[in-house]
């Protein structure tokens, strides 16, 4: 039996061509006055999982992998 996608992590993740899962960097919904103009742009970046949360997200990932 296939398990089902987890469809909160499915619309907050993307999945790259190489099975690579990607996520959004965290502290970009408010209080961006106080953040210089650099940090704001490296906060608009996707960035890579680390090794192990890739593992544990991808079981709920589901049909996707």
């Amino acid at each position: 039996m296939s398990g089902k996608t987890h469809k909160g992590l499915q619309k907050r993740l993307k999945k790259t061509g190489t099975g690579k899962l990607m996520r959004r960097r965290p502290g970009v919904s408010h209080l961006m006055s106080g953040k210089s103009g650099k940090r704001k742009r490296r906060l608009r970046r996707w960035v890579r999982f680390s090794g192990m949360d890739c593992r544990l997200f991808q079981r709920q990932f589901g049909k996707l992998l």
